[in-house]
């Protein structure tokens, strides 16, 4: 399933500050490229889904990886209801019993969160500004020299810091 971009070229025109139909005819597929390049270091699709999963819990507890969990919807054993608590606060969920059970849960946002469509926009605008990836260029007296991350659809240390905090990350680990 293709994924739509994180912003539309209605975004990025606003952000450009310029009319949509100034852009480059590329400016729907670099929001595209750059959506892709987002997704994969935030490791989240930043749209919401229904998934099911087998897990077992250990001591009681089953940790979903996918994030940010807004219901947990059924919880069964072959088939059938297991009593189960959700507990939003810890994103742990409790289950009475060790056996694998299947959870069906809700997961992702009902739109892309503001500091994502950011770097999105942000990233683009450094592409279609830079189309030749340019580090340096010269034209008579005046010297332009670009920074290092217009150079391709790069994230820049600073965008990737700020997508840190949308990456699926949970540790299983055992206390003695």
């Amino acid at each position: 399933m293709a994924l739509p971009p994180l912003a539309t070229v209605d975004d990025l025109a606003g952000h450009m500050q310029v009319d949509p139909g100034t852009l480059p005819a590329n400016a729907a597929t670099v929001l595209d490229q750059v959506s892709a390049i987002i997704r994969k270091q935030a490791k989240n699709q930043f749209v919401r889904r229904t998934t099911t999963l087998k897990r077992t819990p250990v001591e009681g507890v089953i940790r979903l990886p996918l994030r940010p969990v807004v219901s947990v919807d059924a919880v069964t054993l072959n088939g059938a209801p297991v009593d189960h608590d959700w507990d939003e606060e810890t994103e742990r969920l409790f289950v009475r019993g060790c056996e694998r059970v299947s959870v069906t849960f809700t997961h992702g946002y009902a739109s892309v969160p503001g500091d994502v469509v950011a770097v999105a926009l942000t990233a683009a605008q450094r592409v279609l500004t830079n189309p030749n990836d340019l580090r340096q260029e010269t034209v008579g007296a005046v010297s332009v020299t670009y920074a290092a991350e217009t150079i391709g659809a790069s994230l820049s240390p600073a965008d990737r810091d700020l997508l840190a905090r949308y990456r699926r990350t949970f540790a299983v680990g055992r206390v003695l």
